[in-house]
Formats: structure tokens, sequence, C-alpha cells
């Protein structure tokens, strides 16, 4: 097993558990209980000294965001509250990302109802076509988010930013339109898990892959409403990549967020990022000796297999070496998830010389203009193109079942997304399989379910054919010029 659990109270048959709190220094006259990372950031922007779990408060904001389907509805709320402005043009964020470009009418209103509210209100960071991105990848490339941040988005992938060190998560519209007029948002302060991470990651194993392992093994209400905090000595063998990844997919665990603790990967990236339309400063926080946990699991990272959910739950999990003979209709690359720098470069590694299979549509989505720009200066949009795969401009699309790849009956996806339930991707009798980019390019070539490392005892094709097809014994077809059907033409 890669993962140790170590609950508070109950006891498995297989493992001794030991109480989270016997772990922990006792602090003696202390005025102030110790407190996780969380609690910390919301202790100081509630202006208290501190929180305790369970506590109902109310915390300024340092950023709210609304896309193209929840901004409208905030913004008709905010409207109907009677508000003549935001409390800060510099601290709300608008990203038409799910549908767009628009798919169709409706779409089009949509975006264009953020658009007019945004010239209307003088917001800054607003994000359209040209310029966009997936919001959740979009905005740390942006600089917008930083270390000891309260964020809140009306997504509920907001949780991604806590791999910066801040304290996000995802609220409906009507708070948004709230934290839109006040800068506030009311919370209930959770408790929190702690997740230790040691080792170091296998060959193809990503943060998507510690994540699905992760909600495999606690379920996904296994952190309902609780923090998810993620240390140890491995963290140094995580990427800010597979960080945002691990933190993006804390609410399929039910967790109300996700947070990592700043080190100088996390201080690398934010130098890296710095806004150009705002001057962040980054408070880091770092949880107590003696903060209290719910939970302890230790996680093995060298221990963890590439692996696959399967519908429809995320928890629903199995190594890709187990998945047995799943044959695929799809694969979608890209997301809130997926879609940055690093995933591209290993789908592009996997594809390089290879063929997507007959029969199977391979579609890879950048999450920002940023990232679509380095894959072709890079050389990957053309190892993606030559493979036989779409390469699209940055959108959501296929992963809430919007556009660019939506499923029929009975079809079957491999997607780098991060929820699976019915219906998902298209109709309620296809199927998604959750998989890190290095599985779903392998998986897009063999036309089924794989464990990349069975692609290495595969030949790639030869520079002089790149355009071959594989066929379902693997063996290369050379598409040749002028011949059709075995005749000249």
């Amino acid at each position: 097993m890669a993962i140790i659990i170590r609950p508070k109270a109950e006891k498995s048959k297989d493992e001794k558990p030991v109480n989270a709190e016997d772990r922990q220094p006792k602090l003696k006259h202390s005025k102030k209980p110790p407190m996780t990372m969380t609690q910390k950031i919301l202790a100081a922007h509630a202006g208290l000294d501190f929180v305790k779990p369970g506590q109902f408060i109310e915390a300024n904001l340092d950023a709210a965001l609304a896309n193209d389907i929840t901004g409208p509805v905030a913004i008709r709320e905010f409207e109907r509250m009677g508000a003549k402005r935001v409390f800060d043009n510099t601290k709300i964020m608008l990203v038409p990302d799910h549908f767009t470009p628009n798919k169709d009418i409706k779409a089009a209103e949509q975006a264009k109802e953020l658009r007019d509210f945004a010239k209307k209100q003088g917001i800054v960071n607003y994000f359209e076509v040209g310029v966009m991105g997936i919001e959740h990848a979009l905005l740390p490339e942006q600089g917008l988010v930083a270390a000891g941040d309260v964020v809140i988005g009306a997504d509920s992938h907001t949780c991604t930013y806590g791999a910066l060190g801040a304290f996000a998560t995802g609220i409906g519209s009507t708070d948004m339109a709230a934290g839109m007029v006040t800068g506030k948002a009311w919370f209930k302060v959770p408790s929190a898990i702690r997740f230790e991470l040691t080792g170091k990651p296998g060959k193809w194993v990503s943060g998507k892959d510690v994540i699905l392992h992760i909600i495999g093994k606690i379920g996904v209400d296994g952190a309902l409403y609780k923090s998810m905090e993620f240390t140890g000595s491995g963290l140094e063998n995580l990427s800010m990549d597979d960080r945002f990844a691990m933190a993006n997919m804390a609410i399929e665990a039910g967790a109300k967020n996700g947070i990592f603790p700043v080190d100088d990967k996390t201080r690398a990236y934010m130098r890296a990022h710095r806004s150009k339309t705002a001057e962040k400063h980054a408070h880091t926080y770092v949880a107590d000796s003696g903060a209290e946990y719910e939970n302890v699991f230790e996680i093995d990272l060298s221990r963890i297999k590439p692996t696959v959910s399967f519908p429809h739950l995320p928890d629903n999990t199995r190594t890709a070496d187990k998945a047995g003979n799943v044959k695929i209709d799809q694969v979608v690359i890209g997301s809130c998830t997926n879609g940055r720098l690093e995933d591209m470069a290993v789908a592009a590694k996997i594809l390089k010389r290879r063929r997507v299979a007959d029969g199977v549509r391979c579609i890879i989505i950048p999450a920002t203009q940023r990232v679509y720009l380095d894959c072709v200066q890079l050389g990957y949009a053309e190892t993606f193109i030559k493979a036989g795969a779409v390469f699209s401009t940055p959108t959501c699309g296929p992963c809430l079942g919007g556009h660019m790849g939506i499923l029929a009956a009975g079809e079957r996806a491999v997607s780098t997304t991060n929820r699976n339930f019915v219906g998902r991707m298209g109709h309620t009798d296809s199927e998604v399989y959750l998989a890190s980019p290095a599985v779903a390019a392998a998986s897009a070539v063999m036309g089924k379910i794989v464990d990349p490392e069975k692609l290495l005892a595969r030949k790639r094709l030869s520079p002089g054919v790149p355009f071959a097809r594989t066929t379902d014994n693997g063996t290369s077809q050379k598409k040749q010029k002028g011949v059709q059907n075995g005749k000249s033409i």
C-alpha cells in the first residue's frame, strides 16, 4: 500500500491508528490555541487572534471570481441588491471560459452579459477570447492569487489556488454577488486532515495520480467540509503543476479546500508570475506544531502507480495496469486540472512519432493562451497534429459536457478532467475515465486504457512517416501518395 491511514478515533483491522492529537506537542500556558494553516489565514482575514473549527466568521476577500455560467447569475443578484459599484474593481476576476468561444446563441448572450458588466464596472481583470484561459490555470499564471490570500470563486474548483498557500474555495452565485458588493464572505471554519507525503513519484506518476490515489482511499466524502493540508518531505518531489492538480481535486473528496505550505518552489512560481496589473504581497502562514487534525494520512509517493478513476465517481479507482481491456472512443487532455505546460510536455513525449489509434478522437486543450503559445514554440503542437489529435484554443469545453467533445450513448472517454459523473461529458449512457496526461496519451495510441510503460515496447514511427496510422495489431501503415484502394489515382 502507498497510504497509511492514521485516524483520530476509529481503528481498522489492518492498521494500527494513532490518535492525531497524540502526534502533536502539547502547548502549556498558551493563550492562543494552535491553528492549522487554513485556520491562521481565516483568522487573519477575519481580524481575529484565533479561530476554531465550526466557528462562523466573516472574512475580507483578496479576490472573487466568476465565469460565463455563474457570473451572469451573480450579476443579476448584484443588481437586485440595488448595488451600484463593486467593492474593488481590481479584486474581481471575470473569465468566460466554459462555453467559449461561444458555442451557441445562449452562450453568446451569457458572455455578453459578463462583458457588459465588466465594462460598466471597469473590471481590470476581465479575460476574454484571445487573452483568456481556463480560469483556475489563468489566475495563478497572471499573478492574481498569492500565498495567504482568501479567494472565493463561483466555481467549485476554485480550491486550485491552495497550491500557492492560499485559502481558496468555491461558493454560489448569490455569495459571489454579496462578495462583489462587500468585499467579504462568511465561512464556517473547517477542521483539517493532514497528508504527510514522503518519497519520490515513479516514472509517469504525476500529481493527478497522487490525488486520484488519495480520493480512491478516503472516498468522495472522505474530507467533507474539511481542509486537506498536504505536508511532508515528499513535497520537494512535486512540481507546482502537480500541486495545482492535487489542490484542484480536493473538492472531489468533499473538502472545503486543499492547501500546500509555501516553499522555495512556491516562491519561485510567484516571482515568475507577478501580476502586471496589481502588486501582490504574499503572506506565508505555517501551521502550528500543536495544530489539531482529525486524521493524519501517511503516503509514500514512490509506491503510487499510474491511476485511473472508473465511472461514475472519482473514488472508483484502479491502477492503470489493472484496468483490463477497456476500449475507448475519445481522449481529452486539458482542463483546469491538467492543461498546464508540464501536462502538454508529457503528452507530447508520448505522442511524438506515434499515431492516435483508428477510431479514437484525441482532443488536446491547453489551459491558457500562454500554454498554447509555448506548445507552438516548443514543437508540441506539431507533434499533436502529426499524431492525429485536435489542438484546441483554451476552453473548459468537454469537461462539463459543454462543447468540443461531447460523447454519444455508449461511448467511452479517457479524460484528464476532474469529474466522471453520469452524463458529465455528454449522454447519460456514456462513460468517463479520469486519468493523468501520461495515461490519457498512451491510451489514445493504444485505443484502450493502458499504463504508459506498456508503450515502451512499441517502436516509434519513422520520422519519414509522420502520418502513419496505428492498426489494432500495433503495426503502422504508410498512406501512399497517389494510391487509393490499391489503384493509382
